[in-house]
């Protein structure tokens, strides 16, 4: 009788774990360019004759931001963070540091996300400290960016509506191209 309990109770927490996670947010909220946000997503990076692709787990805040690249496994292959005046990148075994994140991560990994535009471009957005010539679909959500001298492509996004997220981007910048999938949202993250 016992194992049936323990079988029963197994059963029961196995199909807890097959619940539905709630949905991501798919529009952006009001003043979405100052609410921190995070997001986990895939980035697919191929630089020159280079193809690179990681997990990705990116928390914005105003005044700084955190990137871990993960390997297939979950685990984190480095870490990129910078504030107002600092940036620091760690492998595991090895600790780097400089004053802008981009050049750091240029350095280190070969390659940078512009960390200048890219919490704007993410939302869907052109950065309004930036000239910018934006393309529009008939729905009026940006379809093409261009921007600091990246070409910002809208491939997908959560939904139809002006205000939706982007769920898919491609950024170019000279022989630099970045894919970026991102499949959720969080809002005022901890």
């Amino acid at each position: 009788m016992r194992w049936w309990l323990v079988f029963l109770g197994l059963t029961l927490l196995n199909g807890c774990a097959l619940l539905p996670s709630a949905h991501s947010p798919v529009a952006r909220p009001a003043q979405s360019e100052v609410v921190p946000f995070a997001l986990n997503g895939r980035v697919s990076i191929k630089h020159l004759e280079t193809r690179n692709s990681a997990g990705l787990h990116w928390t914005h805040q105003s005044q700084s931001d955190e990137i871990l690249l993960l390997n297939p496994l979950g685990q984190t292959a480095a870490r990129v963070y910078r504030d107002d005046g600092n940036a620091t990148l760690d492998t595991g075994d090895k600790h780097y540091q400089d004053v802008d994140a981009g050049s750091l991560m240029e350095q280190v990994l070969g390659w940078h996300l512009p960390l200048n535009g890219l919490h704007h471009w993410a939302l869907g957005m052109a950065d309004p400290e930036s000239p910018a010539q934006i393309e529009r679909a008939d729905n009026g959500q940006i379809s093409v960016l261009h921007q600091d001298g990246w070409d910002v492509s809208y491939l997908r996004y959560a939904d139809g509506k002006p205000d939706s997220l982007p769920s898919r981007i491609q950024l170019n910048h000279e022989d630099l191209q970045i894919q970026l999938l991102i499949d959720e949202w969080e809002w005022n993250p901890q």
